[in-house]
């Protein structure tokens, strides 16, 4: 991430977060009551359970190689792809390889 001043920021999304051994990193880039956008790194085979979210939910593949799976319906996403998860409904991630996402959630 390069500042170029109070207010503006370059990011070169691959490398604004790590990945870490056996577990999952978040890095929440944008809080507003409008939405947010958080940066993830899964390791290999790390998961979220089904859950659901009451907002829309923006997810971009930045590296790596995920499973998602939106009410019953799995998608195997790859770097540069991207999904939209409906908000209530049902939804899983699994990491196929390492992987890291861009989510923007929509409210």
């Amino acid at each position: 991430m390069k500042k170029l001043n109070k207010k503006d920021v370059i990011f070169v999304l691959k490398d604004s977060i790590k990945y870490q051994k056996d577990t999952i990193v978040s890095k929440q880039i944008i809080n507003k009551k409008t939405g947010t956008l958080t940066l993830f790194a899964f390791d290999k085979n790390q998961s979220l359970s089904e859950h659901t979210a009451p907002f829309d939910a923006f997810v971009y593949i930045i590296d790596g190689c995920c499973e998602i799976t939106i009410s019953g319906r799995m998608h195997r996403l790859k770097k540069g792809d991207a999904i939209i998860m409906p908000k209530n409904k049902p939804h899983a991630l699994k990491a196929i390889s390492k992987f890291k996402m861009m989510l923007v959630m929509i409210r």
